[in-house]
């Protein structure tokens, strides 16, 4: 006779029978209000909606089940693989408050993704970008903004959260607070330093509160929305691609450190990666370079000057 799932839902559903899917849900989502980031509590938050509305309420978390979640709400690779994630992490948190005995989702297989490499901008771009000349309302302030990023390799995320207490011109380092509030120390050089020189003697609005290093007219602290509009400015007046952004200054740091020689593990703390093997993807953006070196140089190669 053929074994049957039902003790797996009977499990699911009596661990539960104290508590709603619902409550099951917004007390993870609590939980992780603590750790994480306010964009990824709402992310995960609107895949459980969807999955307690395809379970109608019920806390039936079989495979299953599940399954015929991801299939209904989940019809693309990339769209398969977060919710796959999403769920993993709930039901990791719900064995861990005893919830549930079991993992619904070991049999659940993730979708192979190819991973994108970033796009950086090449060497020439990137001097083209920063050697224009200081134009539009704030060009101490933007410009300042611009060698940060590129030097330091910092988020756009983390260049606003800087103070002044932060940074140290003497040393040309800042303290920045990344993801999860991790504290690192950046480096960065004489260019950048005599820039951000620039601008605090000559056009920094004093904040109205705090110790921001990057304010508005206002003296209000910049937001990530105005870097990003500083960027694709400075980016549009040299004729560099409209996807250039905060985030490719940092994929160009980490690009060009690597081409110049820095070994992986410094990158990566420069980064701060959590993660070796996320930082290892600039080392097929530095190949690609290369192969890229070949192809227009090599004698042998079809595309080579004769």
């Amino acid at each position: 006779m053929a074994p049957s799932n039902k003790p797996e839902v009977e499990d699911s559903k009596s661990q539960g029978a104290s508590t709603s899917l619902d409550e099951s849900i917004q007390s993870f989502l609590d939980n992780l209000a603590v750790k994480r980031s306010e964009h990824t509590v709402r992310s995960y938050g609107s895949d459980l909606a969807q999955l307690s509305n395809f379970l109608e309420g019920e806390f039936r978390l079989d495979t299953n089940a599940l399954r015929g979640y991801l299939r209904q709400y989940a019809p693309t690779p990339i769209t398969r693989a977060r919710k796959l994630s999403t769920l993993r992490t709930f039901v990791k948190f719900l064995k861990r408050t005893g919830f549930l005995d079991h993992d619904p989702t070991e049999s659940l297989e993730a979708p192979i993704r190819r991973r994108r490499l970033p796009k950086a901008l090449n060497q020439d771009q990137t001097q083209e970008l920063l050697d224009q000349p200081d134009e539009g309302r704030s060009p101490l302030r933007d410009r300042a903004l611009l060698e940060l990023m590129y030097a330091a390799g910092v988020r756009a995320s983390e260049v606003v959260g800087v103070n002044v207490r932060d940074l140290d011109l003497s040393d040309q380092s800042l303290r920045v607070h990344g993801k999860g509030n991790k504290e690192r120390i950046v480096l960065f050089g004489s260019t950048c330093a005599s820039a951000i020189r620039d601008y605090l003697a000559g056009e920094r609005t004093a904040p109205k509160q705090g110790d921001a290093l990057f304010t508005n007219d206002q003296g209000a602290r910049l937001t990530t929305r105005t870097v990003q509009n500083v960027v694709k400015r400075w980016a549009k007046r040299v004729g560099l691609p409209p996807t250039t952004s905060p985030h490719t200054l940092r994929h160009s740091f980490a690009t060009h450190m690597l081409d110049g020689g820095a070994d992986l593990k410094s990158v990566q703390q420069l980064l701060g990666h959590e993660s070796l093997a996320t930082t290892q993807i600039y080392t097929h953006v530095s190949v690609e370079r290369l192969r890229e070196a070949v192809v227009l140089a090599h004698p042998k190669s079809p595309k080579a000057k004769v």
